[in-house]
């Protein structure tokens, strides 16, 4: 007789999926917030929009982790990438004036690990959390062949709401406002192909190396700040913002500018954080500010009666102004 063959010898096991679902149900049902209607395990996720919107619109962002992945596989952390996915959209959403909602995950592996999957998505909630959404959905898609064992890859969907009126920001920017840096928690999730090359390939680190009293590698996986709290606290005050990834400050800040208005940034300003600082010495000064947020996540463009109040309201501190001439920025 024919030996039968399974979806299990063909490299995928249903079983395992099953044991991942009931693994992150709690880690899930933790992210709800008012709105989620229905639970884990249906077709769609749902969410019933808030009231109180004269004209609302809905909307969207999605966004990776790019190459920070391939260290999180290489150095067996899982916890905090999720974390970053969660980050790379809700951060963009918030540029728009748009509060998240909710969020989906896509998981794409060769072969479910379960404890390392449920980790990923432990991060996401952790990440849903911090962006005060709910995470309503996600895909796992187990795909021998198409990857290499132990490779992974994650993409996330956020979906928001913003008051149609509130939406352009660029509008509102004008001369003499004066620019907030908010400061990054790290790298954030811009940049890891030129890090990997420089610190590993060219200088022939290692992860456990020592860098600023702890393992370079969790300086490496620091996750990405999220500003969606801060961006709620002080909503009235922000003329506009930008988030900082790649293309660093110089391509980022000119996105919420006018034709008619540049960005003046000052360097002394800037709180380098010194993971940058190392960088900085094997990579030229406009690559590393082209490529990095270089110690600032989120910029908030506030006009000059608000500044006060914002920057005791927050973290941030003043790192330059908007001036008259052609769109840009200058870092000066």
């Amino acid at each position: 007789m024919e030996n039968k063959i399974s979806y299990k010898d063909a490299g995928v096991d249903i079983d395992a999926g099953n044991s991942f679902v009931n693994n992150i149900k709690p880690h899930v049902k933790s992210t709800f917030i008012p709105g989620v209607l229905g639970g884990i395990g249906s077709f769609a996720g749902a969410f019933e929009l808030p009231s109180g919107y004269k004209e609302p619109v809905i909307l969207a962002g999605t966004d990776g982790v790019g190459t920070k992945l391939k260290l999180a596989i290489d150095s067996k952390k899982f916890d905090t990438v999720g974390i970053d996915l969660v980050a790379m959209c809700s951060n963009d959403l918030i540029c728009n004036f748009g509060e998240p909602l909710f969020f989906l995950d896509y998981y794409a592996t060769a072969k479910l690990e379960v404890e390392e999957a449920s980790e990923v998505v432990k991060g996401i909630a952790q990440g849903c959390i911090r962006s005060q959404c709910a995470l309503i959905g996600g895909e796992t898609a187990e795909m021998p062949g198409m990857y290499k064992e132990g490779d992974f890859d994650l993409a996330g969907f956020c979906v928001g709401i913003a008051e149609k009126s509130q939406m352009d920001r660029v509008s509102r920017v004008k001369e003499g406002d004066t620019l907030i840096a908010l400061p990054s928690s790290g790298i954030h999730s811009n940049g890891f192909s030129l890090v990997r090359k420089l610190l590993f390939d060219k200088l022939g680190m290692k992860f456990e190396d020592q860098f600023n009293g702890k393992p370079l590698i969790d300086t490496l996986l620091e996750p990405t700040r999220i500003y969606v709290k801060e961006f709620k606290e002080n909503k009235d005050s922000i003329n506009a913002l930008a988030h900082i990834t790649g293309g660093g400050i110089v391509e980022n800040l000119p996105r919420v500018l006018p034709d008619n208005l540049r960005a003046k940034v000052y360097k002394d300003k800037i709180k380098v954080l010194p993971i940058f600082e190392l960088m900085s010495k094997h990579v030229e000064e406009s690559e590393m500010y082209r490529a990095f947020n270089m110690g600032v996540g989120m910029i908030f463009v506030v006009d000059n009666s608000n500044v006060d109040k914002v920057l005791s309201n927050t973290d941030g501190y003043i790192i330059g102004e908007i001036v008259s001439g052609q769109k840009g920025c200058d870092i000066v």
